[in-house]
C-alpha cells in the first residue's frame, strides 16, 4: 500500500472560499442553464419540485463524503474512500464508477456549451463539443488548468448573474403577471403523476454531482475537518435555492411547450424580463454565466475524471501506463484516454440519455459511499479519526441508501441495465487483472470479526499516517502536556529499564498509580509492538482509565539506549536498536483517538529535517520543550531588561493583556519552574512558555520579537 512521501503529496492551498467556489461552480452547469427544460418534460409545473428533493435526497451523501474526506483527506476522492473501506473489488467499481459519471456529466455541460453558441453561431452542436473536448485535452496535457482565483472569479461571476437573474424573475412574476396567469401555467401541477414527479428527482440528481468533486482536492484544503463539511453545506444551500426558485420562474414564464423542447431555457426565460437592458446585453449577460459555467464544469470535470485511472493506476488496480507523466508532468494517457471517453458518450447519446446514466452511476456511488461510512464506523480502527462525523448516524445512511435505490429504479430500466452492465465489466476486470497485483483488503474485514485472518493491518498504518499529515485538532490539549511534562536529561550510560523506571518514578507523582506499576505497563507495550521506533527516537506509550488528562516525559540521552524491537507480530527475534531520544506517554483510556493524534504529532516533529540538531543542541529542559513545541501554537520570552519585553518586568499577570486566546503556560525562574496565577509579578530574566492559536501566536512574535 503506497504511503506519500512529503514531496509527493499536494500542498493545502484551498480554504473555505475554494471548497465553496469548487463545489458550486461544478453544479451551476448543465443543471441549470441545460436540464430544466428536459426535466419539465418530465414532471410539468412540478419540476421545481424534483429540483428540491434531489437536494434533499443527496444530504446523506453530503454528510458521508465529508466524514470520509475528514478522515481520509487523500486525493482520488470516492475511490480511495471506497477502496480503503470495501476493498479493492468495490474500489474498482467505484473507481471506473465514478470516472465514467464524471465522464457523462462533463459530456453533458460540452453539449450546453453548443447549445448556447447557437445564440450567435449556427453550429452543429455536438460537433461543438467534440471541439471543446479536445481543446480542454490539449490544456490539460499541458498543464494549464483551472486554477483557484480563476475558479473564484468564474463563482462569484455566476451567483451574481443567477441572484440578477432570480430577483427580476420574482419582481417580473410579482409585477407584470397576475395571480391568475400564474395559476395557469402550473396547471395541470403534476401531470405525470407522483411517478413522473420521482423519475424526474433521479433525472435531475445530476445537478447536484459537484458536490463529490470536493472529495477529488481533499488533500488540498487547510483545516479540512472545518472548510469541507462547511464549504459543502453552504454550497448545497445556495444551490438548492437558486434551482429551486430558478426553475420556479422558468416554469412561470415559458409556455409549457416550449420550454419541454428548450435546451436553452435560462436564456429564453432572460429574455422575457430582461427588456429594461439596451439590445441584447441581458440575453448576453446570461449567454456569458453560461459560457463561464460550462467551460469551468468542462475543463474541470475532464480534469478530476484523469484523476481516477492515474490513481487507480498507482494502486496496481489499471495498468501503470495511465500513472505515466508527460514532458509537462501531467498523466497524459489518462488525459487523452478520458477525452475519448467523454468524445464517445457525446457521439453515441443524446443529451437526455446522458444525463439518465450520469444520475444512475451517481446514486450507485452515493450507495457505495453511504455504506462505507457505515463500515469504517463498524470497523473500529482506531485510526479511523474523522474531524466531522455524520449525524443521525447510521439512519442517515441508511436513508441514503434505500432512497438512492428507489431513484435508479424510476430512473428507467435502459439506466439500469447499463450501470449494471458496467458493474460486470469492472467485476471481470477486478477478477482478471487487479486480483494477483494487490494485497489488501478493506475496512470491512475488520468489521466481521470472524472475517479476522483477511484484517490488512497496512490499513490501519496507512491511516495512522494520514492521522499524522492532518495534525492535531483545536480541542487537543498537546501543547499543555508538554509544557507541564517532565524532562530527564540523561549525562551517563543507562538501560533501557533504567530509563523506565526512572520515567515511572516522575509520573507516579501525577498518576494514581505506583513507579512499578507504570513501568509494568510500558515494559508490557514492547510485548505487543506499541513501542514505536524511528529515526533514534523511542515512543511508548499507553493508555488508561485511571487519568482525565494526558502525561508525558521528554529523555534526552548523550548515549544510545538499547530498545527491545522484537516483532510480535511474527514471533521473530529483532536485534535492539540504540536511540537517544524517547517520549513516555499516559493518555486517558476513552479517547484513543486523541492518543493517536498525540503520538502521530511527535512522529511528525520528529521526521522534520532539522529536529535531531536541534534537539541534541537545547541548552536546558526549556528548551527541549520548546523543540517539540509546535511553533505556530507557542513562544518562548525572555524578560529583559531592556528591548521589547522590558515592559513586562513588574507587570502581575493579572494586569498583562494578551491578545485572544493565548496563555501564559509556564514560567522559568532562576532555575526553577513557577506554576502561574493571576498574582504572579513578573521578573527580568523571567523565561514565559506561552501557548495559543497560531494568529495570537503570531500578533505576540511582532509585539516582543521585533
Amino acid at each position: 500500500m503506497p504511503n506519500l512521501k512529503s514531496g509527493d503529496r499536494l500542498s493545502k492551498e484551498l480554504g473555505l472560499f475554494d471548497v465553496f467556489s469548487v463545489s458550486t461552480g461544478a453544479m451551476f452547469s448543465s443543471g441549470f442553464f441545460l436540464l430544466p427544460g428536459l426535466a419539465a418534460a418530465k414532471a410539468g409545473p412540478s419540476v421545481f419540485l424534483a429540483y428540491l428533493f434531489a437536494g434533499i435526497f443527496i444530504l446523506p451523501a453530503l454528510f458521508s463524503t465529508a466524514e470520509l474526506s475528514t478522515a481520509l483527506p487523500r486525493a482520488g476522492g470516492a475511490y480511495f474512500f471506497l477502496d480503503r473501506s470495501l476493498g479493492p473489488m468495490i474500489g474498482t467499481i467505484g473507481g471506473l464508477g465514478t470516472f465514467l459519471a464524471l465522464s457523462l456529466k462533463t459530456s453533458f455541460a460540452l453539449i450546453g456549451i453548443g447549445a448556447y453558441a447557437s445564440f450567435f453561431v449556427e453550429l452543429p452542436i455536438k460537433w461543438v463539443a467534440i471541439a471543446l473536448t479536445v481543446v480542454f485535452m490539449v490544456i490539460n496535457v499541458v498543464g494549464a488548468k483551472e486554477t483557484t482565483r480563476l475558479q473564484r472569479i468564474l463563482v462569484t461571476v455566476l451567483i451574481v448573474v443567477l441572484t440578477l437573474f432570480v430577483v427580476q424573475g420574482l419582481m417580473f412574476i410579482g409585477t407584470d403577471m397576475t395571480m391568475e396567469q400564474t395559476r395557469d401555467q402550473m396547471t395541470p401541477f403534476m401531470p405525470f403523476g407522483v411517478s413522473g414527479l420521482m423519475t424526474t428527482i433521479g433525472f435531475v440528481f445530476v445537478s447536484y454531482a459537484g458536490l463529490t468533486k470536493v472529495a477529488s482536492i481533499a488533500e488540498e484544503v487547510k483545516n479540512p475537518d472545518r472548510n469541507i463539511p462547511l464549504g459543502m453545506i453552504l454550497s448545497l444551500v445556495v444551490a438548492t435555492f437558486v434551482y429551486v426558485v430558478g426553475v420556479f420562474i422558468m416554469v412561470a414564464v415559458l409556455d409549457s411547450v416550449e420550454l419541454q423542447s428548450d435546451l436553452t431555457p435560462v436564456a429564453t426565460a432572460a429574455a422575457s424580463f430582461f427588456d429594461w437592458l439596451p439590445g441584447r446585453w441581458g440575453l448576453l449577460l446570461i449567454v456569458l454565466a453560461a459560457f463561464a459555467a460550462f467551460a469551468s464544469t468542462g475543463n474541470a470535470g475532464l480534469m478530476s475524471a484523469s484523476r481516477y485511472p492515474l490513481a487507480m493506476a498507482r494502486d496496481r488496480l489499471m495498468p501503470a501506463w495511465f500513472a505515466t507523466l508527460g514532458r509537462f508532468k501531467t498523466p497524459i494517457w489518462s488525459i487523452l484516454v478520458s477525452g475519448g471517453v467523454m468524445i464517445l458518450f457525446i457521439v453515441a447519446l443524446n443529451a437526455e440519455g446522458i444525463a439518465k446514466l450520469a444520475s444512475a452511476f451517481q446514486l450507485l456511488i452515493f450507495i457505495m459511499i453511504n455504506f462505507a461510512v457505515i463500515v469504517m464506523r463498524e470497523s473500529r480502527i482506531p485510526s479511523y479519526d474523522p474531524g466531522y462525523k455524520s449525524p443521525f448516524y447510521p439512519w442517515m445512511q441508511v436513508f441514503g441508501i434505500l432512497s438512492s435505490f428507489v431513484l435508479i429504479i424510476y430512473i428507467g430500466w435502459m439506466s439500469i441495465f447499463f450501470t449494471a452492465g458496467i458493474v460486470v465489466l469492472c467485476l471481470l476486470w477486478f477478477n482478471y487483472y487487479v486480483k494477483g497485483n494487490v494485497e489488501r483488503d478493506g475496512a470491512i474485514y475488520h468489521w466481521f470479526r470472524r472475517l479476522g485472518e483477511h484484517q490488512f493491518d497496512g490499513l490501519d498504518t496507512e491511516f495512522r499516517n494520514i492521522m499524522k499529515e492532518k495534525g492535531l485538532r483545536g480541542e487537543d490539549p498537546f501543547e499543555e502536556i508538554v509544557v507541564r511534562s517532565f524532562v530527564v536529561d540523561v549525562k551517563e550510560q543507562m538501560t533501557f529499564d533504567e530509563v523506565v523506571t526512572r520515567a515511572s518514578r516522575l509520573l507516579a507523582q501525577r498518576l494514581p498509580k505506583s513507579a512499578d506499576e507504570i513501568a509494568s505497563r510500558f515494559m508490557d507495550s514492547t510485548k505487543t509492538g506499541a513501542i514505536t521506533v524511528t529515526r533514534g527516537v523511542a515512543l511508548p506509550h499507553f493508555r488508561t482509565e485511571l487519568v482525565n488528562q494526558g502525561e508525558m516525559v521528554l529523555v534526552r540521552s548523550s548515549q544510545d539506549i538499547l530498545v527491545p524491537s522484537d516483532d510480535p507480530l511474527t514471533g521473530s527475534i529483532e536485534p535492539e536498536k540504540g536511540v537517544r531520544t524517547m517520549f513516555f506517554l499516559v493518555s486517558p483510556e476513552q479517547d484513543p483517538a486523541q492518543h493517536l493524534r498525540m503520538l502521530a504529532q511527535i512522529a511528525g516533529r520528529v521526521d522534520e529535517p532539522r529536529f535531531a540538531d536541534t534537539w541534541r543542541e537545547a541548552r536546558d529542559e526549556q528548551e527541549l520543550r520548546d523543540v517539540l513545541l509546535r511553533n505556530e501554537r507557542s513562544l518562548t520570552l525572555t524578560v529583559r531588561q531592556d528591548g521589547p519585553t522590558a515592559r513586562l518586568a513588574g507587570v502581575a499577570l493579572k494586569d498583562l493583556v494578551l491578545p485572544g486566546d493565548t496563555l501564559i503556560a509556564l514560567i522559568r525562574r532562576d532555575g526553577e519552574v513557577i506554576v502561574p496565577h493571576g498574582r504572579t509579578v513578573l521578573e527580568p530574566s523571567d523565561r514565559l512558555t506561552i501557548i495559543g492559536t497560531p494568529k495570537h501566536i503570531d500578533a505576540l512574535r511582532e509585539a516582543y520579537q521585533k
